[in-house]
């Protein structure tokens, strides 16, 4: 028996394993840490944080030919399957009510994505090219699911610092915007209280707004109808209420098995060959720099709509106008309350967090379109 055989295979990952390997399973740590912790969207950090220290350890194969990170990532999102899925739930999970009730919140929905726009001109002027500046603008829009998609039609090369940033900023809302709310905002406009008497939304009009949306959208930006028609489709199962069923699978079993397979291979891509370079660095700053300006840019329109209305709008509800469902409307509301207990504009800020998650989506057929049309 050759013991020095025996031993080079026992500890070959340690002859492999680099100083690269140790600091991204210290970033995996640090995720999970957020999640376990802090909090912070354990539901998306903590398998992404896991599938990143276990795709550090070297030598497993998990990552190569059949290994499972691999064959997830074939099935899941070379096919786009994963974020679908997550967007049947994400619909099943929606009252579009707030916004059916107030449709002046799409232009809330609509500057929300400026920060994705403005990110794409800056981007090519650093030097990226179209394909990649316009997915890494998409971060802005923090929807992950979006993010994926976009990258993985564009730019399946920086899937893993875009996928994980946009995921990463998700989870940190309640640290990113709070100060751009409070910097933008006086404390006489976030004391600002809205009434909501809402006109009555007909059940016929809630199952006719998914069709409808999926037929516009369809016809005008072809390349963003897979994600808003599986989203749409989620708010039929939602609003039908003949299929409790599916709803139910939909916005549970579905969109968390989804959603843990989604994280764990955005995980698994966080490699210390593909991630620890200048490039990924930059494609984070610019995505948290696109999720600010799309943070200001929702903020100074409620501002320009609460003067158009004679202060009756709480400028506040313009930063709910990002995708992130439903944890912007959330805090856009708890920011109102910490200044005036009894001042609630959670409807009204999830009128504009509805509006933006239509928007993002659009938004990512958009670019798709232009890119594609633009680089044939």
């Amino acid at each position: 028996m050759d013991f020095t055989l025996i031993w080079a295979e026992l500890v070959k990952g340690l002859s492999q394993f680099t100083v690269g390997n140790a600091l991204m399973i210290a970033v995996g740590a640090v995720l999970v840490a957020l999640a376990i912790i802090k909090e912070y969207e354990p539901v998306l950090l903590l398998p992404i944080g896991f599938g990143c220290i276990v795709a550090n350890i070297p030598m497993t194969g998990m990552t190569e030919g059949l290994g499972l990170f691999a064959v997830l990532y074939k099935v899941g999102i070379s096919t786009e399957l994963f974020p679908l899925l997550i967007f049947v739930g994400v619909g099943a999970m929606i009252d579009f009510s707030p916004l059916l009730a107030q449709p002046r919140m799409v232009l809330l929905g609509a500057a929300g994505q400026f920060g994705i726009f403005g990110t794409l001109i800056l981007a090519t002027l650093l030097g990226f090219p179209l394909n990649q500046a316009a997915s890494i603008g998409v971060i802005g829009a923090i929807d992950g699911p979006t993010s994926i998609f976009v990258a993985s039609k564009l730019a399946p090369e920086l899937l893993a610092p875009i996928a994980v940033a946009a995921y990463s900023y998700m989870s940190l809302i309640p640290i990113i915007q709070p100060p751009i709310m409070r910097l933008m905002t006086t404390k006489e406009e976030r004391r600002i209280r809205m009434d909501y008497a809402p006109r009555p939304v007909s059940k016929r009009a809630l199952i006719i707004f998914p069709i409808a949306i999926t037929l516009v959208a369809g016809l005008l930006v072809p390349d963003a109808t897979p994600l808003i028609s599986m989203l749409m489709l989620g708010n039929l199962l939602r609003e039908s209420g003949v299929v409790d069923r599916l709803r139910k699978a939909a916005e549970n079993e579905i969109i968390n098995v989804s959603t843990l397979f989604l994280g764990l291979v955005v995980g698994s891509t966080m490699t210390a060959a593909s991630f620890l370079n200048w490039e990924t660095l930059s494609i984070m700053v610019l995505g948290l720099l696109a999720f600010v300006l799309d943070t200001v840019a929702g903020l100074l329109f409620g501002k320009l709509m609460s003067v158009m209305s004679g202060r009756k709008i709480n400028p506040l509800i313009g930063a709910a106008g990002i995708s992130a469902f439903p944890m912007a409307g959330r805090l856009v509301a708890q920011i109102a309350q910490e200044e005036d207990f009894e001042n609630f504009i959670l409807m009204h800020a999830m009128g504009a967090n509805t509006a933006g998650q239509l928007g993002s989506v659009m938004a990512g057929g958009v670019l798709l379109a232009l890119v594609t049309a633009i680089m044939g």
